[in-house]
Protein backbone atom coordinates (compact mmCIF):
# COMPACT_ATOMS: atom_id res chain seq x y z
CA UNK A 1 0.00 0.00 0.00
CA UNK A 2 1.21 3.50 -0.80
CA UNK A 3 0.80 6.27 1.72
CA UNK A 4 -0.24 9.78 0.71
CA UNK A 5 -1.08 13.03 2.39
CA UNK A 6 -3.19 15.81 0.90
CA UNK A 7 -3.23 19.21 2.57
CA UNK A 8 -5.61 21.91 1.42
CA UNK A 9 -6.62 25.40 2.46
CA UNK A 10 -10.33 26.25 2.50
CA UNK A 11 -11.55 29.82 2.04
CA UNK A 12 -12.26 31.26 5.53
CA UNK A 13 -15.17 33.41 4.30
CA UNK A 14 -17.40 30.32 4.15
CA UNK A 15 -19.58 29.39 7.11
CA UNK A 16 -18.44 26.71 9.55
CA UNK A 17 -20.78 24.12 8.05
CA UNK A 18 -19.63 24.81 4.50
CA UNK A 19 -15.99 24.45 5.54
CA UNK A 20 -16.69 21.06 7.19
CA UNK A 21 -18.72 19.81 4.22
CA UNK A 22 -15.86 20.78 1.89
CA UNK A 23 -13.44 18.64 3.87
CA UNK A 24 -16.02 15.86 4.12
CA UNK A 25 -16.47 15.92 0.32
CA UNK A 26 -12.85 14.99 -0.26
CA UNK A 27 -12.72 12.38 2.49
CA UNK A 28 -15.84 10.78 0.99
CA UNK A 29 -14.21 10.87 -2.45
CA UNK A 30 -11.27 8.94 -1.04
CA UNK A 31 -13.53 6.43 0.72
CA UNK A 32 -15.53 5.69 -2.44
CA UNK A 33 -12.26 5.01 -4.28
CA UNK A 34 -11.47 2.42 -1.60
CA UNK A 35 -8.64 4.38 -0.04
CA UNK A 36 -7.95 3.72 3.63
CA UNK A 37 -8.09 7.04 5.51
CA UNK A 38 -5.49 6.91 8.27
CA UNK A 39 -6.07 10.34 9.84
CA UNK A 40 -7.86 13.62 9.19
CA UNK A 41 -6.21 16.62 10.83
CA UNK A 42 -8.30 19.78 11.14
CA UNK A 43 -5.58 22.36 11.73
CA UNK A 44 -8.05 25.22 11.88
CA UNK A 45 -7.76 28.86 10.93
CA UNK A 46 -4.19 30.01 10.32
CA UNK A 47 -2.53 33.12 8.98
CA UNK A 48 -1.06 32.74 5.51
CA UNK A 49 2.54 33.65 4.70
CA UNK A 50 1.32 35.78 1.79
CA UNK A 51 -2.16 36.81 0.59
CA UNK A 52 -4.01 34.33 -1.62
CA UNK A 53 -7.10 35.60 -3.44
CA UNK A 54 -6.96 38.74 -1.26
CA UNK A 55 -7.25 36.59 1.89
CA UNK A 56 -4.73 36.67 4.73
CA UNK A 57 -5.92 33.52 6.49
CA UNK A 58 -7.30 30.11 5.64
CA UNK A 59 -8.68 26.94 7.22
CA UNK A 60 -6.18 24.09 6.89
CA UNK A 61 -7.06 20.40 6.53
CA UNK A 62 -4.70 17.48 6.14
CA UNK A 63 -5.89 13.99 5.14
CA UNK A 64 -3.49 11.06 5.38
CA UNK A 65 -4.56 7.98 3.43
CA UNK A 66 -3.37 4.68 1.96
CA UNK A 67 -4.21 3.20 -1.43
CA UNK A 68 -2.90 0.67 -3.92
CA UNK A 69 -3.38 2.51 -7.22
CA UNK A 70 -2.28 5.97 -8.29
CA UNK A 71 -5.33 6.62 -10.50
CA UNK A 72 -7.26 8.46 -7.80
CA UNK A 73 -4.57 11.11 -7.26
CA UNK A 74 -5.18 12.72 -10.67
CA UNK A 75 -8.95 12.76 -10.11
CA UNK A 76 -8.55 14.18 -6.60
CA UNK A 77 -6.22 16.97 -7.77
CA UNK A 78 -8.55 17.83 -10.66
CA UNK A 79 -11.47 18.14 -8.25
CA UNK A 80 -9.39 20.31 -5.89
CA UNK A 81 -8.35 22.61 -8.79
CA UNK A 82 -11.95 23.06 -9.94
CA UNK A 83 -13.36 23.76 -6.47
CA UNK A 84 -13.61 27.50 -5.80
CA UNK A 85 -13.72 26.92 -2.05
CA UNK A 86 -10.15 25.52 -2.10
CA UNK A 87 -7.45 28.19 -2.13
CA UNK A 88 -4.37 25.90 -2.35
CA UNK A 89 -3.59 22.19 -2.07
CA UNK A 90 -0.60 19.87 -1.95
CA UNK A 91 -0.58 16.11 -2.45
CA UNK A 92 2.49 14.30 -1.16
CA UNK A 93 3.59 10.67 -1.26
CA UNK A 94 4.94 9.68 2.16
CA UNK A 95 8.11 7.66 2.59
CA UNK A 96 8.90 5.54 5.65
CA UNK A 97 10.20 8.58 7.53
CA UNK A 98 7.05 10.61 6.81
CA UNK A 99 4.86 7.75 7.99
CA UNK A 100 6.86 7.44 11.23
CA UNK A 101 6.77 11.21 11.77
CA UNK A 102 2.98 11.38 11.34
CA UNK A 103 2.50 8.42 13.66
CA UNK A 104 4.69 9.99 16.34
CA UNK A 105 2.86 13.30 15.93
CA UNK A 106 -0.52 11.61 16.44
CA UNK A 107 0.80 9.87 19.56
CA UNK A 108 1.99 13.17 21.04
CA UNK A 109 5.71 12.44 20.82
CA UNK A 110 6.32 15.34 18.43
CA UNK A 111 4.95 18.83 18.79
CA UNK A 112 4.94 21.67 21.21
CA UNK A 113 6.53 20.88 24.54
CA UNK A 114 3.97 21.12 27.28
CA UNK A 115 5.28 23.12 30.20
CA UNK A 116 3.61 22.78 33.57
CA UNK A 117 1.40 25.74 34.27
CA UNK A 118 2.46 27.60 37.40
CA UNK A 119 0.23 30.12 39.06
CA UNK A 120 3.12 32.31 40.03
CA UNK A 121 4.91 34.15 37.28
CA UNK A 122 8.64 33.82 37.17
CA UNK A 123 10.36 36.80 38.68
CA UNK A 124 12.46 38.86 36.37
CA UNK A 125 10.62 37.55 33.31
CA UNK A 126 7.83 40.11 33.16
CA UNK A 127 8.86 43.11 31.07
CA UNK A 128 6.62 45.50 32.99
CA UNK A 129 8.09 44.49 36.35
CA UNK A 130 11.60 44.84 35.00
CA UNK A 131 10.85 48.35 33.75
CA UNK A 132 9.49 49.36 37.17
CA UNK A 133 12.49 47.97 39.04
CA UNK A 134 15.15 49.02 36.62
CA UNK A 135 17.23 46.75 34.48
CA UNK A 136 18.01 44.18 37.19
CA UNK A 137 15.39 41.56 38.11
CA UNK A 138 14.46 41.10 41.76
CA UNK A 139 16.28 38.36 43.71
CA UNK A 140 14.44 35.05 43.82
CA UNK A 141 14.73 34.38 47.56
CA UNK A 142 16.10 35.79 50.77
CA UNK A 143 19.22 33.66 50.47
CA UNK A 144 19.90 35.15 47.06
CA UNK A 145 19.28 38.67 48.41
CA UNK A 146 22.09 38.38 50.98
CA UNK A 147 25.61 38.44 49.59
CA UNK A 148 27.36 35.13 49.88
CA UNK A 149 30.41 34.86 52.09
CA UNK A 150 33.57 35.42 50.16
CA UNK A 151 35.65 32.34 49.69
CA UNK A 152 39.09 32.32 51.25
CA UNK A 153 41.30 33.49 48.41
CA UNK A 154 44.95 34.36 48.76
CA UNK A 155 45.38 38.10 48.80
CA UNK A 156 46.98 39.49 45.70
CA UNK A 157 50.21 41.33 46.23
CA UNK A 158 49.56 45.02 46.43
CA UNK A 159 51.58 47.29 44.19
CA UNK A 160 54.30 49.15 46.09
CA UNK A 161 53.29 52.63 47.20
CA UNK A 162 54.88 55.38 45.12
CA UNK A 163 57.82 57.10 46.75
CA UNK A 164 57.25 60.70 47.83
CA UNK A 165 58.20 63.15 45.15
CA UNK A 166 61.35 65.11 45.81
CA UNK A 167 60.99 68.78 46.03
CA UNK A 168 62.16 70.49 42.91
CA UNK A 169 62.61 73.93 44.47
CA UNK A 170 66.39 73.57 44.80
CA UNK A 171 67.32 75.82 41.94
Amino acid sequence: MRNYEVTFIVDPVLSGEEIKTTAQTYSDMLKTAKANIVHIDEMGLRTLAYPINKRNSGVYYCIEFQMETVDLIDDLELALRRDERIMRFLTYKLDKFGIKYNEDKRNGLIGKAKRPKSKEKKEGRDRNDRDRRGSKPAPKSEAAAKPAKAEAKPAAKAAPAPAPAAKQEEE
